[in-house]
């Protein structure tokens, strides 16, 4: 295929999967169910490690991914959303999946879905035949393991198709509230649900509600519960602004000046829940894993956009902190960055609890940008910063985030901080924004 019909072809591919979000959120596995079961259920030929959670399942899950990478396994990972390019969301071994790949699944599963409908079944949503696609294509390139990331929730989400080795649930916070639930144990009985018979749960989450729900989920299902934090514990030895070392006391092992170069001690916490993951595949499923492996795997790990330093003169940071526990770990984490001041570029969804974001991170900065995330569900994006003047600082509304971020450094000296942060939908135009910018 010549280099401009394959774009072509691949632009038709997105829009036609882009349009398929009229079809909105539609909870319930029933129409991937089915559709699946048309595509002759490539799940089930998977070995999967399913992992939810309301935050650090991005993380947990690409740590666990290289972790066994490093160990000479063919991994595909699904994760969402993406930052630049939508085959982000399904790669083996680190590569984002063909364009032609994407072109030629979509022209073999779309004849199914309009079979599907005209057979009366509901239309299945944009999410869902993604899940499909990546299911599809994990199963084809025969990978060893699936590392498959919730979208949202748990029980119904479409993810939970699969039946895995392992399901993790990193910790259960308040998220997604119009959806899952108005209090933390709602939201954790949803989570739950990636809980299966003849499997291990594993969870990092600290809240003793929490435990207990996905401790009573374990027993209703007969499977054994680790907590990470209880089984597994951890020290920081000394963290940078570009890496971390920390020891580890495993369920088999103790590991001595693991390296990370994500940042943040919360990072430390999902760390420990990979290792966790993979010492429970190597004693319970005779996975293969050297030691080397686990530290190469930790020090080699990217994910970008999370606490990610794109520049250092001046520092420039990036994170997705899009709700209360994630404005948290940021808050924590910017103590680590020396700065004379600290230019704050914010962009929130309206569903999200922007007034504790707000009190938690503008009290830090010396100056605050806000901006709008490229989103149907941004709405009065103008009202956070109503809430942020509240705390008596300067504060511009720049409605595009790429013309937000170029003035917002204009603003940084070269001792300064620029944080880029909130919904991820913001950050992707903001990092493309600033990459370029920065190379000048």
């Amino acid at each position: 295929m010549k280099a401009m019909e394959l774009e072509q072809n691949y632009q038709a591919s997105l829009d036609y999967l882009v349009n398929l979000t009229t079809f909105g959120m539609n909870f319930g596995l029933g129409r991937i169910q089915e559709l699946l079961k048309r595509l002759g259920n490539p799940e089930k030929n998977l070995r999967v490690v399913h992992v939810g959670g309301t935050n650090g399942k991005g993380s947990t899950t690409v740590m666990i991914a290289r972790i066994l990478r490093e160990a000479g396994y063919k991994v595909g990972v699904f994760t969402s959303p993406h930052l630049h390019d939508y085959r982000e969301r399904m790669t083996i071994n680190g590569q984002m999946i063909p364009k032609e790949t994407v072109i030629r699944l979509i022209s073999y599963v779309r004849p199914h879905l309009e079979e599907m409908v005209a057979q009366g079944f509901e239309h299945p949503t944009e999410f869902e035949v993604s899940t499909a696609l990546a299911l599809l294509y994990f199963a084809r390139e025969d990978v060893d393991y699936a590392l498959i990331e919730v979208g949202l929730g748990g029980a119904i989400d479409s993810t939970n198709v699969v039946t895995p080795l392992i399901s993790v649930i990193t910790n259960v916070a308040m998220d997604h509230m119009d959806y899952l639930g108005p209090d933390v144990v709602s939201i954790a009985k949803v989570k739950a649900g990636i809980i299966k018979p003849q499997s291990i749960a594993v969870t990092a989450a600290q809240d003793p509600e929490v435990i207990q729900v996905l401790r009573d989920k374990a027993q209703e299902v007969g499977v054994p519960l680790w907590l990470v934090g209880e089984d597994v514990s951890w020290e920081s030895k000394w963290s940078g602004e570009l890496e971390q070392e920390f020891d580890l006391v495993g369920l088999h092992s103790t590991y001595y000046k693991l390296r990370l170069h994500l940042i943040g001690l919360h990072q430390l916490r999902n760390a420990a829940t990979a290792v966790t993951v993979c010492e429970l595949l190597q004693s319970k499923y005779e996975v293969a894993i050297p030691r080397e492996a686990i530290y190469a795997g930790l020090r080699n790990v990217e994910w970008p956009g999370r606490l990610e330093l794109l520049s250092l003169k001046p520092k420039v940071l990036l994170d997705g902190a899009h709700n209360v526990d994630g404005a948290q770990a940021l808050s924590a984490a910017l103590s680590l960055y020396e700065r004379e001041r600290l230019i704050l570029c914010l962009g929130m969804l309206a569903d999200k609890e922007r007034e504790k974001v707000v009190d938690m991170l503008v009290p830090l900065a010396d100056e605050i940008v806000i901006t709008r995330p490229n989103s149907p569900r941004a709405g009065d994006w103008r009202a956070l910063g109503t809430l942020a003047e509240q705390h008596g600082k300067p504060v511009h509304c720049i409605e595009d985030p790429k013309e937000a971020v170029i003035y917002a450094l204009t603003r940084v000296g070269e001792k300064d901080l620029l944080c880029v942060t909130g919904s991820i939908y913001m950050l992707a135009d903001a990092r493309q924004a600033l990459i370029a910018k920065l190379k000048k």
